[in-house]
């Protein structure tokens, strides 16, 4: 069994040095980027990490870029003790816990902006905000230098604009997909999913059932995309009383509208109950 002494930093230089000096000593870093309030799909990338790496670096940064003007930040769920827990249990070797000084001064002088990926799905209702995760991300790859990154498939969006920035900026990092954690009867697992009423956590479910008769219908040889949206759609309407915010079928991880499915696709979709909003995915290559 690993054991493991965690160590926690708050100044980027100081973290930076530490991990040249185990680069240098031929140690192999996984990266896990984080805003923090851990939960099991977080734990489920820090053991990915712990497998596959001889050092293990957590990030916990709430990022100011990201959030929009509608968006409260300061209500952002924050506990650094728990977290501390959760890294422990998962033999987390270090973890970078910066202030927004640290890591943007009196305000970035130079920020990332993404020119493509961002204008569907989520990214459509928010914009800017795949910038400011773009800039951060930027960021804490430069700090950290990782040889693995991993992020969650979940939020399937953000991997593809991340995935489009390490391979525009040349970055020697290695993006590693984590699978969505699902409970046992099929529901994405999510912080949100505490806000649904007993009623809507029923119907919730119904996301993945979902997504489960698309994926059905193209091992049958399906290959309309109007066809198997609509099949979604009429699932959904008829076993939720969840409003459909979007169901889509795009490339993946380009994210462009498709015609013919073929080669890695994403099928993706949110679903707004009374209390929260839900999102899901899949992704098959055809």
């Amino acid at each position: 069994m690993i054991t493991t002494n965690l160590k926690v930093y708050t100044k980027a230089a100081e973290l930076q040095q530490e991990l040249q000096q185990l680069k240098m000593n031929g140690k192999r870093i996984g990266f896990v980027p984080t805003m923090g309030y851990l939960h099991e799909g977080h734990e489920q990338l820090l053991k990915e990490a712990r497998q596959e790496n001889d050092i293990v670096v957590l990030s916990i940064f709430v990022n100011p870029l990201q959030f929009g003007a509608n968006e409260d930040l300061d209500k952002y769920p924050r506990d650094i003790e728990r977290d501390e827990r959760v890294a422990l249990k998962q033999q987390v070797d270090y973890i970078f816990y910066p202030t927004v000084e640290e890591m943007y001064k009196e305000g970035p002088s130079v920020t990332v902006k993404v020119e493509k990926r961002t204008d569907v799905l989520c990214g459509k209702s928010r914009p800017g905000h795949f910038d400011g995760v773009a800039t951060v991300v930027t960021k804490l790859f430069n700090i950290v230098a990782p040889h693995n990154a991993y992020f969650g498939i979940k939020d399937a969006q953000q991997v593809a604009v991340v995935e489009g920035l390490v391979e525009d900026f040349n970055l020697p990092i290695n993006i590693v997909r984590v699978p969505i954690v699902r409970e046992k009867d099929g529901l994405a697992r999510s912080s949100r999913n505490v806000y649904l009423s007993p009623e809507e956590r029923l119907e919730a479910k119904e996301l993945s059932v979902s997504l489960q008769i698309a994926q059905d219908l193209i091992a049958k040889g399906e290959r309309n995309r109007k066809r198997i949206i609509s099949a979604i759609e009429s699932h959904l309407v008829n076993y939720t009383n969840g409003k459909i915010d979007y169901i889509e079928i795009y490339s993946y991880p380009q994210l462009k509208e498709v015609d013919d499915l073929k080669g890695e696709i994403i099928i993706a979709l949110a679903v707004a109950f009374k209390s929260a909003r839900l999102i899901d995915n899949c992704i098959i290559t055809l």
